[in-house]
């Protein structure tokens, strides 16, 4: 081949490769343009949907759930989306609300801040500790197994908010704390001059307090009947312990008391026994624990059922034997 031949060849492959490195380019940018359209523009979601991201779930994985429940169309812009930006490694798991037609940039920076769905759970005040692990274990949003039956008492029932997947143990784990922390608390803050020698013994009285009423209004004068028993070497002589001292608190006794439960003996059963029980016989409320550390000032001994869920209250035997007679009457018609 000539020098001219060869000469002349040169600016042939340069012109041929500069025009594919130029369409090369071209396309790329069209690529990219789209790939960016389609990452900011609204997503194919057509109503408000809440999905679920697994603990350990890697970006595939994520960017696999999202396109599978609708929420985007491709995973692979997605993924693109999330290494640009950085935040990859940022997503993270549990359940998320995702709105309608939200855009692939919007979803990343919901599953980046964590605010994931929560939700609640009730444990009614006055349960006992079997009760609550059975609700806790009933309830589907929850996870984990309760190997154990928490102490009776060491429980606060209220209403505590969670996130899908965690343990039902961490509920009960959060109940125990809150329980501490507010009884000593209320314990340091007690009525001067109380019958009552330790926080063991005020949490025994507010369970026995828990179980006579569930009208917290009423609760500190019940809480007074059983102080001014206490100081006067008096039997508490409440029915739900001598209930306890049946069940131990494993299920509903499931009938009235009879004459001779009352005067059967247990433990618990303050008909029979000159002081408190030796525990809580259930699970304890705060209006409860603020009733027996700050109770009223009264003079009364006694109380009976009124039959409308409050209590009549007398300061002797023979008010109170009256009383009994009288709200009998009133609840036979």
């Amino acid at each position: 081949m000539s020098e001219e031949q060869k000469v002349s060849t040169r600016p042939s492959f340069l012109k041929w490769a500069s025009l594919v490195f130029a369409l090369g380019i071209l396309c790329f940018s069209i690529v990219l343009y789209m790939g960016r359209q389609e990452f900011l523009a609204p997503g194919p979601l057509k109503k408000d949907l809440t999905i679920v991201i697994p603990k350990g779930s890697g970006l595939e994985k994520i960017s696999n759930i999202l396109k599978d429940e609708g929420v985007i169309r491709e995973p692979i812009i997605f993924q693109l989306g999330a290494r640009y930006t950085k935040k990859a490694r940022n997503l993270k798991a549990g359940e998320f609300l995702m709105p309608a037609a939200v855009s692939m940039k919007d979803a990343i920076e919901i599953l980046e801040n964590g605010k994931t769905v929560s939700y609640s759970i009730t444990i009614p005040e006055g349960k006992t500790s079997f009760e609550i692990v059975e609700i806790l274990r009933n309830h589907p949003d929850l996870e984990g197994e309760i190997t154990d039956i928490p102490e009776e008492g060491s429980l606060l029932p209220e209403t505590y908010s969670f996130v899908r997947g965690d343990s039902r143990q961490s509920i009960l784990d959060r109940m125990k704390q809150a329980l501490e922390r507010h009884l000593d608390k209320l314990w340091n803050n007690r009525q001067e001059g109380l019958p009552l020698k330790t926080k063991e013994e005020a949490l025994v009285l507010a369970s026995i307090v828990e179980k006579e009423t569930g009208i917290a209004s009423e609760r500190p004068l019940v809480a007074g009947v059983f102080i001014n028993r206490l100081n006067l070497k008096m039997r508490l002589q409440s029915d739900p312990t001598v209930t306890y001292g049946i069940t131990l608190g494993a299920k509903p006794l499931g009938r009235s008391l009879t004459r001779k439960d009352l005067k059967t003996a247990t433990p618990y059963n303050t008909y029979t026994i000159d002081r408190l029980p030796p525990g809580p016989i259930a699970n304890v409320g705060l209006s409860a624990l603020e009733a027996v550390t700050q109770p009223a000032k009264t003079k009364y001994l006694y109380f009976v059922a009124d039959g409308t869920g409050g209590h009549a209250f007398a300061r002797n035997l023979k008010e109170h034997n009256k009383n009994v007679r009288h709200w009998r009457s009133v609840n036979k018609k």
